[in-house]
């Protein structure tokens, strides 16, 4: 797939976006960003842009942050899991320890 022009709409204004990423995923993504947008001039009494778009993208890294968080956590516990299931074959097997000389 090349590089290809797409023409989003955010927050009332056209723009074009230069990707190599398909078109459907760069309008969805433009879509979820002037939700974002739409939803941070809600709570604001300014309509500046600018102020606009800074609060959207601290609401944006706030989100990926508490994802990652809940990723790293879910790996965690996989992690934990994967150790106590090894334990529970190693007794079920009588599977010999390690002994270091």
């Amino acid at each position: 797939m090349g590089t290809r022009v797409v023409t989003v709409e955010i927050h009332g204004q056209r723009y074009a976006v230069k990707s190599d990423l398909d078109q459907a995923y760069i309008a969805e993504l433009a879509t979820y960003l002037d939700r974002k947008m739409r939803m941070a001039a809600d709570e604001l009494a300014s309509a500046d842009t600018l102020r606009v778009a800074i609060i959207a993208a601290l609401n944006l890294a706030d989100e990926l942050y508490r994802a990652r968080a809940a990723s790293g956590d879910a790996d965690s516990r996989v992690l934990e899991k994967t150790v106590e299931i090894e334990r529970l074959v190693d007794t079920v097997l009588g599977a010999p320890r390690c002994i270091a000389v």
